[in-house]
């Protein structure tokens, strides 16, 4: 038997994909709002395809906010999008 892969569902197009190719995002205890490059971090966390169209489409359905448990302003949505671009 080989090993299990864990999957987790993106939020932007609802497939669901390895972990390892998918950016975490994360709500730290703070209320700040970063990707886990190491998916370590602890806090709650969402997952997105490493997409910018996943992440828009997560923005317009308010996916994001909703698994996150919080509103997440334009700025941090911004950020978010250059980082995975510049990935």
């Amino acid at each position: 038997m080989g090993k299990n892969i864990p999957l987790r569902k993106c939020l932007g197009c609802d497939e669901m994909l390895g972990k390892k190719g998918m950016l975490r995002v994360v709500r730290t205890k703070d209320g700040e709002i970063s990707i886990d490059l190491t998916g370590k971090m602890s806090g709650r966390g969402a997952y997105v395809c490493r997409d910018a169209e996943c992440l828009e489409k997560a923005r317009r359905k308010k996916s994001l906010e909703r698994a996150l448990k919080c509103t997440i302003p334009p700025e941090t949505y911004d950020s978010l999008k250059e980082q995975i671009q510049d990935e």
